[in-house]
């Protein structure tokens, strides 16, 4: 198991899924981490207890406006993932993401960025995942040191020496079998347990969700050993003091 994994204190990989966020925890002492569905992000971090490292995919931190292609991380980290940075989409102002309608949050999104920009379909599916974590932040000063955003495709290239992946992981919507071979390879170079990976999936989750959620165990290994950097540098926080910053 990579020195990273082996930090003394829980350490928490997630992703969003369909049923709800699949996460790898991993214990002081284990060798494997334990693969788990939960419906309620709340319960997640209840599991894990007081003390865990969790990293996750899923926006933190929303300004009350936007200056240019979305939050400053979402800026900050493209310019690293070539033809990967697709994958980063642009989250809008706090005003937009707790709007309850599509039409809504589009309307709120122009009336809070410049250049004005609505806001994307897909970004449109994260927000009520991202509500969810930041009733949690706002409420809970002390997970805010221990919980941090990470982003799969930039968590890839920073282990793979800054080079980003060179396929895919979805095409068209579909999993992408060589995307995810490429991201397996790598996993396992630093010690995701590769047959963690060849099980798949518990039910609720995709392949691509179970990759995602490795990768962010490693990044809460990283941050836990003090190894990650927020990106932008130097960055700020929204009204309710919750870092605005992807860590990698």
């Amino acid at each position: 198991m990579s020195g990273i994994l082996q930090s003394g204190q829980v350490l928490v990989g997630v992703d969003g899924c369909r049923a709800g966020w699949i996460a790898l925890i991993l214990r002081p002492g284990e060798t494997r981490p334990q693969v788990r569905i939960y419906g309620r992000f709340a319960d997640l971090v209840g599991e894990s207890g007081p003390s865990a490292t969790i990293a996750v995919d899923m926006p933190i931190g929303l300004p009350d406006r936007i200056a240019g292609p979305g939050r400053g991380p979402e800026q900050a980290i493209r310019g690293y993932l070539g033809t990967r940075q697709s994958s980063v989409f642009s989250i809008p102002a706090r005003a937009a993401v707790e709007a309850e309608t599509y039409r809504e949050a589009c309307e709120l999104a122009l009336k809070c960025s410049d250049p004005p920009r609505k806001v994307s379909k897909q970004a449109f599916h994260l927000f009520g995942k991202i509500r969810e974590i930041d009733r949690l932040l706002q409420g809970d000063g002390g997970l805010r040191d221990r919980l941090i955003e990470s982003h799969p495709e930039f968590a890839f290239c920073r282990l793979n020496n800054m080079v980003p992946m060179a396929t895919p992981k979805k095409i068209r919507g579909a999993v992408n079998p060589e995307g995810v071979a490429e991201r397996i390879e790598l996993l396992a170079s630093h010690g995701i347990d590769r047959d963690i990976l060849s099980r798949g999936p518990p039910r609720g989750a995709a392949m691509d969700d179970l990759v995602d959620a490795s990768v962010n165990l490693l990044m809460a290994g990283r941050h836990a050993a003090r190894l990650t950097q927020p990106f932008p540098s130097g960055p700020v926080r929204d009204r309710h003091g919750i870092l605005i910053a992807i860590h990698g």
